[in-house]
This record gives C-alpha cells, structure tokens and sequence, in this order.
C-alpha cells in the first residue's frame, strides 16, 4: 500500500491554509505546476478529490478538509520529531522560533542575542513580536517554539516559566503635582488622568490590575499604540502614566521632558516570563533560553 509523503502533505497543508495555489507554491519555494501535481498525486493515491479547483482560487471538499486537519497533526507530529532528536543530540543547534510581546521584545532581544550567538554559534533564532494572544495562538499551533510574554497569563496547553519581576515606575510631566510629592502610592493616582496603552496590549491590563485604577481609566479615549508613544503623550501634558522598569533602564524616557520615579513601596506590575506548549519537546531548550533572559535581565529586574 502506498503512502502519502511527507512533501506532498506539506503542499496540501499550504493550499489549504492559503486557499491559492500560487501562494501555496510561493509559501512552499516550488513552482505552481509543481505543487499542483503533488496535490494531484496525493488524489490519485487517495482516491478522493480533495480539492476544488476554482478561477479565483481553491477550496477543500469535505474529504479535503478531514485531510487536512489529520495533515496538520502528522505535520507537527514530525516536527516535534525532528526538534526532540535535535534536542537529545545536542539543544538549540537548529531553527528555533521566539515570540515576544512589544513592551519586552526591544528592551530583552538586543540583550540576549549576542549571548545566544556565543553560546549557541549553529542556532538559527527566528523573531515575532505580537500581542500576548496571538503569540500564545502561534505556541499552540506550534508555529512558534516559544514566547517572551508578561505574567500572569491563564491560557490552556501552555506551560510559563517566570523569570523576572518588572516593577511599574510613575511617568508624569515635570510640573504635575505627583511628581513631586513626598511619598507616591498607587492610591495617588485615582483622581489623575492616567494614560494608558490601547486594548490588546497585556500591559494595560496589568496597570489596572496593580493600581485599581477607576473604571474610567479602563474607557479613556486616549491611548497609546506603544510605550514611545505613551512617553510622548505624557511629556505634551495629556497625563499620566506607568512603565515597566525594563523599559526605563532601556531609555524609553531618554530626551524627553518628564519625571520618572518609583512609588514609595517597589510596585511589582508584572513578571516576565517564557511559555510553551504542554508537551512540546523544546521544552528543555526553551527552559535554556529562558536562562540567558534571567541571566541578562540580573541589575536591573529581580530574577525568579
């Protein structure tokens, strides 16, 4: 009995995840006639159309679609594989795909590469910066290996690791009344206009969480893509806000005109951390790259 192979399950993966056979072939380096007879192969062999070939595209059949997704899993059942051989043999001597959140991305990455490239001279890193949900989605869908993301975070099929406490600094214009008060507690700031980032980014949620901030905060209709931006804000008068200390020791105020100090009792905002999916046979080498984050981030953070 003959047996699919593996090219030609990675070609149909690609059209069913493209619904093209022009971006099916480009995802997969071929050419579309190439990729087209593979998919016509794997009918043939199958004996069941899979696909329905259309002027503006393709779409899968019922039997296409159930192909499909049992395609996927032998897939990414191949690719854990591969990654636990590479693993046992010698870790992070192969392609390895990090995830990581906006505001850790640009203050970690730059700190950890170069040690990861001496450390680790044959491993091939591959970056994604995102929001915390969409990372978590590409764990899952093993589309990343691992990611840099903020803590706490509740997600299912994914295992964290913390590795160091972030704590929150109060940013404010130099002529605000909090920036020179004697003593600064997060209370402070319920009557004050707190700037915060847009929906989606982990670090919102986390400065209303830590400062029980009022409702209106949560609803303010002025927010900041990034935490450049926020600073900006911040130093034209809008209000004020929080940044991690990560991002302080970096310079993320640097050139602007603003006060930045802590609050009288180290406010501990968030915990950044690794996480990867249950199961997954990187683990050990997540859990080695989690350790050149802990080790750099030693100074400024507390480590965990």
């Amino acid at each position: 009995m003959h047996m699919p192979t593996l090219r030609q399950l990675q070609f149909f993966d690609a059209l069913a995840r493209t619904g093209s056979f022009s971006r099916a072939a480009e995802t997969c380096h071929v050419t579309q006639p190439t990729l087209s007879a593979a998919i016509k192969e794997l009918e043939a062999l199958l004996q069941v159309q899979l696909v329905e070939r259309e002027a503006r595209g393709a779409s899968l059949t019922h039997a296409g679609e159930e192909v499909a997704a049992r395609a996927r899993t032998v897939l990414a059942e191949t690719q854990d594989l591969v990654a636990a051989a590479h693993e046992a043999g010698k870790p992070l001597s192969s392609a390895f795909r990090l995830g990581a959140i906006p505001t850790v991305a640009p203050y970690v990455l730059p700190k950890i590469l170069p040690k990861l490239r001496e450390a680790y001279p044959d491993l091939k890193l591959y970056l994604r910066e995102d929001m915390t949900e969409r990372l978590l989605e590409g764990v899952r869908a093993r589309e990343l290996d691992a990611a840099l993301i903020a803590l706490p975070w509740d997600a299912p099929g994914i295992e964290t690791e913390p590795l160091a406490e972030d704590e929150f600094l109060f940013i404010a214009p130099k002529s605000h009344p909090l920036a020179a008060k004697n003593g600064l507690d997060p209370e402070d700031l319920a009557e004050a206009d707190v700037l915060l980032l847009e929906d989606g980014h982990c670090l919102r949620d986390h400065a209303l969480s830590v400062c029980s901030l009022p409702t209106r905060a949560k609803s303010t209709e002025v927010s900041a893509t990034s935490l450049q931006t926020l600073v900006h804000m911040v130093a034209g008068g809008l209000g004020v806000s929080l940044v991690p200390r990560l991002a302080a020791d970096a310079g993320v105020t640097a050139g602007t005109d603003v006060s930045l100090r802590p609050f009288t009792h180290p406010l501990i905002g968030r915990t950044i951390g690794l996480a990867w999916r249950a199961g997954s046979p990187r683990k050990g080498e997540a859990r080695l790259i989690g350790e050149v984050v802990r080790e750099s981030l030693k100074g400024g953070l507390v480590p965990v």
